[in-house]
């Protein structure tokens, strides 16, 4: 029993990691209905960005800041320049854009930085913590305390600010809140700067745990089921749904492994995906879209 509940805790703990990436989508999307494919690209120039940095000479706070400025600046320039005249386009044509944005960031980052593979060392052992005879890893904790700090900053943000309330009531009908005088440009701009810091902070321990390389944008295709299971349009929805992703994987490599073969980790989250695609499209916190035919 105790080995079970260090396979579901360790599962429970490295779906925080995909909630992660999550997040910036679940921002984005629910600010302005646009699934930012680049997320993972955002993710990988952050953690190049800083890794490179670092190994420039620069101090760890000094290649931080550094880093978060050029994510913001980033962030702020794909909305002004891409997103914003492809406004009340079709949803197909927004994805496309993010799509190709994704190849031009990736791109960006190799002919600032290179192609090298970096090691990234954030000073947080990753030796097993032994808690009531459970091995439990201290990086996994790390980044859970991370993923809990960052969904209280951003619920705080969106739900007691007054960029929050103006946030909700975009999302809720953006024409209605042009009408009241909202900015939309304004709140766009603010909420793919919380995306850029959300993809530095989703890069620095993602670039820790696999090595900073560029395979670690595919890092997105790990938050899809993430989203489809949580909601598109829930910060909470975004964690909860890392966690049943985590936790199913991890059990179903350990127990149903053996009996069906090895690397069924990697599929399974789809099939979770797809099994709630067919019993709730929006997710389990997701809001159910009613139209009149």
């Amino acid at each position: 029993m105790e080995f079970f509940f260090e396979v579901l805790i360790g599962g429970l703990l490295a779906g925080v990691m995909y909630s992660l990436v999550a997040i910036g989508f679940v921002l984005i999307y629910k600010a302005s209905g646009v699934f930012n494919f680049a997320q993972g690209a955002m993710v990988l120039f952050a953690a190049l960005t800083f890794v490179s940095l670092l190994e420039r000479g620069l101090p760890f706070w000094g290649a931080f800041l550094v880093t978060l400025t050029s994510m913001v600046v980033l962030a702020l320039l794909i909305e002004r320049a891409v997103l914003r005249p492809l406004v009340n386009r079709p949803p197909i044509i927004l994805f496309m854009a993010t799509l190709g944005l994704s190849y031009m960031i990736e791109g960006l980052a190799q002919a600032l930085w290179g192609a090298q593979v970096h090691g990234l060392e954030l000073g947080i052992p990753d030796e097993p913590l032994e808690i009531h005879g459970m091995l439990i890893s201290q990086f996994d904790l790390f980044a859970a305390g991370t993923a809990a700090l960052l969904v209280i900053v951003l619920s705080f943000l969106f739900n007691r600010t007054r960029i929050g309330l103006s946030l909700r009531a975009v999302a809720d009908d953006p024409l209605a809140s042009l009408a009241v005088g909202i900015r939309l440009p304004r709140i766009w701009a603010v909420v793919w700067a919380a995306a850029g810091f959300v993809g530095l902070v989703a890069g620095l321990l993602w670039g820790a745990r696999l090595g900073v390389q560029f395979s670690l944008s595919l890092v997105v295709l790990k938050a899809l089921p993430v989203l489809i299971i949580g909601g598109f349009s829930s910060i909470g929805g975004a964690i909860v749904g890392g966690l049943i992703i985590g936790a199913a994987e991890k059990i179903a490599e350990i127990y149903l492994g053996p009996i069906i073969g090895s690397g069924i980790e990697n599929w399974v989250p789809y099939v979770l995906a797809l099994v709630f695609l067919l019993v709730r499209p929006a997710g389990l916190f997701g809001e159910r879209a009613i139209e009149r035919v």
